[in-house]
């Protein structure tokens, strides 16, 4: 509902102030307007007391003179509507039906005095007061209302309710189903027939949430109705994930703008669902709107003012934009009697009533006459004959009675208080009760106390109770389906009562006359694999969908976050699935694995070529020289340096992770001995070749093999203790590698493999200074230069290993310890023999003891 103006409210509540302050206070009062008969456009009948009624007979306000320089004049509005006039005759129809009841306030005869509300409050306003006041100049309330049944409209209601109740005047209402009138404490004396707004929400968030619509948009009326419906919708839908896309209003001051907006905001929306909470002719102008821009592909959600339109459902020209309508609709229920009273109204019941001219006017087509207007004066004369009895239109039609039942009801509930209010006070006339009363001195108040304690038994068998102000809430769920007759019908599909939704989804028929539920959504729903992400500034159901980060998966649809893989699995690369790691070690077979082992086996297949050289030359001078025994050893040892590499190789296991080291620290040492001693042995032998010098009888066969086996004990022994306190052991490395797991062997103690390193180290560093020292000793074959050479090759191999070592991740990390031990031993092999080799091979001549001792020049 738009903005009052100032003029307005000027003109209307200090009138409104100024009478209830005098009727308060009892003094001498006047009628606040008289400038047109109320009574001219409503229903009226007597009796002992008279319920009050207001209904929007018409709902299009004439337009005031606001030049405030006369006091404005609520003028009588035009745009006739049959439905209210159904309603207001059902309440006629309520009370005759009472009145013939002898079990229901017995003796006492109800009346009626039904008025004109316009839909609009300046107009329902005047009308309460003009019923309340007895609607006489002297204010006397000999022929007030105790009670009013009405209004159509929440906003009505709220200013009506609040007017009221400082007189405490019951207003029970038919229509006005905002929830903000379920505040007892803000509106004591208001109740009402239908349900409040809340269960409707709830009942139109149930169905987005059904159906997977998260992007809706909404037109609402501008008032209460409207607005609070929209604001409890969003609330019950938030949880869900549901979004508003937009919410326009629709005044009915600015109709044509304001459904040009809306339509506009329709059209370019992404949302196919429009929920409307609004009246049905400000929907039948939008739905008009849309048909004229060729917008009829949105699926409409229908508040219950719409939803049972038969003005709606018999235009053909919005049939393309009202196809499908889904709507919340008021439950409704039959009332015997009722069809054959409606036929039965005839203008003769109050002559030159214009509501009851206008009906007969608009259903024949002709005029009654006795009433100025253009448009009687264009219409025949009527013939007199004219019945309803064959007549079918909105305001004949009994078949499916909502609001209508709701004003039986409304009616009945207020009966059965009187009745509570007049027999108390005959049934106990001692200790009568304070609301207790009689017709002669029937107080609102009283009433007000019987309305809220209210219980009966309606004809259809259902208990009846106000629970506050409000009543259980039942539901229809409706929807708009092509009929026979070309025209379209509204089917019932399904129920909702209290928050349980029953529906039948496979008899809908939808906006595009198919049975596939239309989407609307602001964003697809992340598929698997993916996750949601929110896009700043935007509502939550506007994301963007990100895939998910290395080993994280979503495996549904609509993920908000991605879940990580257990330690052993990985995500696949659709990102929906956890699979097991690939499992990396170097093994025998790929690429790497295969070319060491060929390089460890040619080196070892090249040492036993060497030994076999040096065994069948065992006898020369060069194969005697320093010791064979020690050359033997040494190559015993290459041998197996060149072997021991093949341990590194494959999956790591518990013996396997123990050996690598093991034989790796045991064998080399045992090398390094060797060579360390030969070292010793050539500085020795050349210390005894001066005179008086006897050494290498302080150095001979016995100790040299006590040296080697004493340099190789210690190894042991550090070896022995490493493998006793933290020995090394396989490992599942899932760290290194995100989609595989590294099996590897971790040294243990890094103290204890630092220190098989460092002795081997010691050895090299102390047989390279040694053979340094003894390079340039005056023999033609001086073993210790070649030893230099083979010392310097072994430690630049294994100072460079270490920080590959540290460095290469995964497989390639053992793959670096063996390429050190395959070059140093390639190293020592190729500098300590080769020269031997040569000569014995392709030097014969000059393998002789003198060439040797330097005393014959080499050839």
């Amino acid at each position: 509902m738009g903005p009052v103006s100032f003029a307005q409210w000027l003109a209307l509540v200090l009138p409104l102030q100024t009478w209830v302050t005098i009727r308060a206070q009892q003094t001498a009062c006047k009628q606040w307007d008289s400038s047109n008969s109320l009574d001219e456009l409503g229903l009226f009948q007597g009796g002992d007391v008279v319920l009050g009624g207001l209904f929007p007979l018409y709902n299009m306000p004439i337009t005031q003179d606001l030049s405030y320089s006369a006091s404005p004049e609520l003028m009588h509005c035009y745009g006739f509507q049959m439905r209210p006039l159904r309603w207001a005759q059902a309440m006629v129809f309520a009370v005759e039906e009472i009145n013939r009841n002898p079990s229901l306030l017995p003796g006492v005869r109800l009346g009626y005095r039904i008025l004109d509300s316009c839909g609009k409050h300046p107009w329902a306003l005047r009308g309460a007061l003009s019923m309340v006041s007895g609607g006489n100049k002297s204010c006397s309330s000999a022929h007030s209302v105790p009670v009013i049944i009405g209004e159509a409209s929440s906003t009505q209601c709220i200013i009506l309710s609040r007017t009221l109740g400082p007189l405490d005047i019951p207003l029970v209402s038919y229509q006005a189903s905002c929830a903000c009138l379920s505040d007892r404490s803000a509106y004591p004396n208001f109740f009402r027939t239908i349900p409040s707004d809340f269960y409707q929400a709830r009942a139109m968030a149930e169905l987005a949430k059904r159906f997977g619509w998260t992007w809706v948009g909404a037109i609402g009326a501008d008032n209460d109705y409207g607005r609070l419906a929209i604001q409890a919708f969003s609330e019950e839908v938030k949880e869900a994930g549901v979004c508003l896309a937009f919410f326009e209003t629709v005044s009915r001051e600015n109709l044509e703008q304001d459904t040009a907006r809306a339509a506009a905001t329709v059209q370019s929306s992404s949302a196919r669902i429009i929920l409307v909470f609004a009246w049905y002719t400000d929907v039948e102008v939008l739905f008009l709107e849309l048909a004229r821009r060729n917008v009829t592909d949105r699926q409409f959600l229908a508040s219950e003012a719409w939803s049972t339109s038969a003005d709606l459902l018999q235009n053909a020209a919005i049939f393309a934009v009202s196809r499908g309508v889904l709507g919340v609709a008021i439950r409704s229920a039959p009332i015997p009697g009722l069809e054959a009273h409606l036929r039965a109204v005839r203008p003769s019941w109050n002559p030159g009533n214009p509501v009851l001219k206008e009906l007969w006017e608009q259903v024949f087509g002709c005029s009654l006459g006795g009433q100025n207007g253009s448009a009687s004066r264009s219409l025949t004369a009527c013939e007199g004959t004219e019945t309803l009895q064959t007549v079918q239109n909105v305001f004949t039609d009994a078949s499916q009675l909502r609001v209508t039942y709701n004003v039986y009801l409304a009616v009945y509930a207020v009966a059965h208080a009187l009745h509570s209010q007049l027999s108390c006070s005959q049934e106990n006339t001692t200790n009568r009760s304070p609301y207790c009363a009689s017709t002669d001195n029937l107080q609102p108040r009283q009433l007000l106390h019987h309305l809220s304690q209210v219980h009966f038994t309606t004809q259809l068998g259902e208990e009846f109770r106000f629970e506050g102000g409000d009543i259980r809430a039942v539901y229809d769920i409706v929807n708009w389906q092509d009929s026979p007759d070309g025209l379209l019908q509204y089917v019932k599909i399904g129920q909702m009562e209290g928050s349980e939704l029953n529906i039948n989804d496979s008899t809908i028929m939808w906006t595009t006359g198919s049975k596939t539920v239309p989407k609307s959504v602001c964003t697809e729903a992340c598929p698997p694999g993916t996750r949601k992400a929110m896009r700043k500034g935007e509502p939550v159901c506007c994301f963007d969908c990100i895939p998910c980060a290395d080993g994280e998966i979503s495996n549904r649809t609509g993920s908000v976050e991605c879940e990580r893989c257990p330690a052993e699995f990985w995500s696949n690369s659709h990102r929906n699935e956890c699979v097991p790691r690939d499992v990396e070690f170097l093994s025998f077979g790929d690429t790497m694995g295969i070319t060491l082992t060929t390089v460890a086996l040619s080196g070892t297949c090249v040492t036993v070529a060497v030994g076999v050289v040096f065994v069948y030359h065992r006898h020369t001078p060069l194969v005697k020289a320093n010791n064979s025994e020690l050359s033997f050893l040494l190559l015993l040892s290459l041998t197996l340096c060149f072997l021991c590499a093949l341990v590194f190789i494959g999956q790591p296991s518990e013996w396997s992770c123990k050996a690598q080291h093991l034989v790796f620290g045991i064998i080399f040492v045992l090398c390094l001995s060797c060579i360390l001693v030969k070292t010793i042995v050539v500085l020795v032998a050349f210390r005894s070749a001066r005179p008086g010098a006897n050494v290498m009888k302080w150095f001979g066969l016995g100790q040299q093999r006590g040296s080697v086996l004493l340099f190789t004990c210690v190894q042991v022994l550090i070896c022995i203790v490493w493998l006793s306190v933290s020995p090394p052991h396989p490992h599942r490395n899932t760290n290194l590698q995100r989609s595989k797991v590294v099996l590897e062997c971790v040294v243990g103690s890094a103290v204890g493999f630092g220190c098989i390193l460092g002795y081997i180290g010691l050895l090299a560093a102390i047989c390279f200074l040694l053979a340094f020292l003894a390079r340039k000793l005056p023999d033609n074959f001086n073993e210790a230069k070649f030893i230099t050479f083979s010392m310097l090759i072994f430690c630049a191999v294994w100072i460079a290993f270490v920080p590959a070592y540290v460095s290469s991740p995964g497989k390639y990390t053992v793959a670096v310890e063996i390429f050190a031990i395959l070059a140093s031993s390639f190293g020592l092999l190729l500098c300590i023999f080769a020269p031997k080799c040569y000569i014995i091979l392709l030097r014969p001549e000059n393998n002789t003891r003198k060439f040797l001792m330097g005393k014959t020049p080499a050839q």
